[in-house]
């Protein structure tokens, strides 16, 4: 995709590995068909936008993890009108750890800061949500070199997650609670 890419050519390129990453974010398949097309409306209606034609991938993911982010909103906005929820739960609380805030931006710098290789198989493999050999074909290592970069990866975020936020989980590991650390020295975006 050198000159200005189609919608079409995106979603040739894109689609199934875009539906493997909002499904394994929502609870059913419908709704991620639902944000899977929401998602490509929004790319057809910005595609002559876009600047930098060489990251369309990024681009397309970025507009993926608005939309699921609009979609928890809608939810959330949509308990707390029924009254199923306390509204002051629903909203984020800046003192809190950025598990609790509105957006993304904090995971992404986290990301960022791992090393290079490291960085690119974390992203591939967490964000796009590619598999491990999928990551392996993308940047021509071995299986086993890739498996080796994303566990590596994914051990350097933990440790960034660890020195910026405490967690409590419940018994089947799912997020309970955070507390940011007061000496904390990663994921500063929500003070």
């Amino acid at each position: 995709m050198s000159s200005q890419p189609s919608t079409e050519a995106v979603w040739s390129h894109l689609s199934s590995d875009l539906w493997r990453f909002i499904r394994r974010r929502v609870a059913d398949d419908h709704a991620a068909a639902d944000l899977l097309q929401e998602t490509f409306v929004r790319v057809h209606r910005g595609i002559g936008t876009l600047q930098e034609k060489e990251r369309v991938a990024a681009w397309v993911y970025r507009i993926a993890r608005n939309v699921l982010i609009d979609h928890r909103r809608r939810a959330a906005n949509s308990a707390a009108a029924l009254g199923d929820t306390d509204p002051a739960a629903v909203e984020p609380d800046d003192r809190r750890c950025p598990l609790r805030c509105g957006g993304t931006g904090w995971l992404d710098e986290l990301i960022r800061s791992l090393p290079d290789g490291y960085r690119e198989a974390v992203q591939l493999a967490e964000v796009e949500g590619l598999s491990q050999q999928e990551v392996a074909d993308r940047l021509g290592l071995s299986l086993s070199g890739a498996k080796s970069r994303v566990q590596r990866g994914r051990a350097m975020l933990k440790d960034a997650l660890d020195r910026c936020c405490r967690f409590e989980f419940d018994v089947r590991g799912n997020l309970l609670d955070s507390e940011p650390r007061p000496d904390r020295t990663a994921c500063r975006g929500c003070e």
